[in-house]
């Protein structure tokens, strides 16, 4: 893929944000890895997301955070060449601030793995990160230290949101996506009793479906 095929494609899938009411305003980002290199595409500080397009992308080094960009980029961009720095197999990086998942990270809980499609895509339950503060690597050494190794492809950090990782940038959006649809019939369950568990067991043979057996 070239830098300016992967500025597209992330700068396209920003759509996906809003028309899946995960994002507010200028809230979120998404941004890709530049397959064998250093230069990642990331999302502009305070762009609506009706007004993105592939030439307002920030290309940054993820070593150096050099900006080769013309816009100012994310507050997030630290936290993202932290996660590629760390996880080589990862090649999208996605962060909202989606309602239901997010009410998860407000009250400090994981969401719990009560149905088969969470199963299926997150393997168990997605866990939760402790409190980092913005603007640094703070956040990028939490979802490491938690997703490393960790089936899930989505945490939803203390107090903040979620963040979500994939092989590909669209994989890190479907995650996100995954995340926010599971969080809220999570919520809406305890809102009619308690949920019933399925055993660890049953979860590990659910995931082995869908990531081995499933699709084309």
């Amino acid at each position: 893929m070239s830098l300016d095929a992967l500025r597209k494609q992330v700068s396209d899938l920003h759509a996906y944000l809003p028309s899946n009411n995960l994002v507010a305003w200028t809230s979120g980002n998404i941004s890709g890895r530049l397959p064998g290199s250093s230069a990642m595409i990331i999302k502009p500080s305070g762009v609506l997301f009706e007004d993105l397009s592939p030439e307002k992308m920030c290309e940054v080094d993820i070593e150096t955070l050099q900006n080769k960009g013309n816009y100012k980029f994310s507050s997030d961009t630290a936290t993202h060449a932290y996660i590629y720095k760390h996880l080589s197999e990862v090649g999208g990086i996605v962060h909202t601030h989606s309602t239901y998942a997010t009410a998860w990270a407000a009250v400090g809980k994981e969401i719990p793995c009560f149905l088969t499609a969470m199963a299926d895509e997150f393997g168990g339950p997605i866990p939760l990160g402790g409190f980092a503060l913005i603007g640094g690597e703070e956040i990028g050494k939490e979802v490491v230290r938690v997703l490393k190794g960790h089936n899930s492809p989505a945490i939803i950090m203390q107090n903040h949101g979620v963040f979500t990782i994939g092989k590909t940038p669209k994989d890190a959006v479907k995650a996100a996506i995954m995340c926010e649809d599971v969080a809220r019939t999570s919520f809406l369950a305890y809102q009619l009793g308690t949920p019933l568990a399925i055993s660890a067991e049953d979860i590990a043979k659910l995931h082995h479906r869908y990531t081995h057996v499933y699709g084309q």
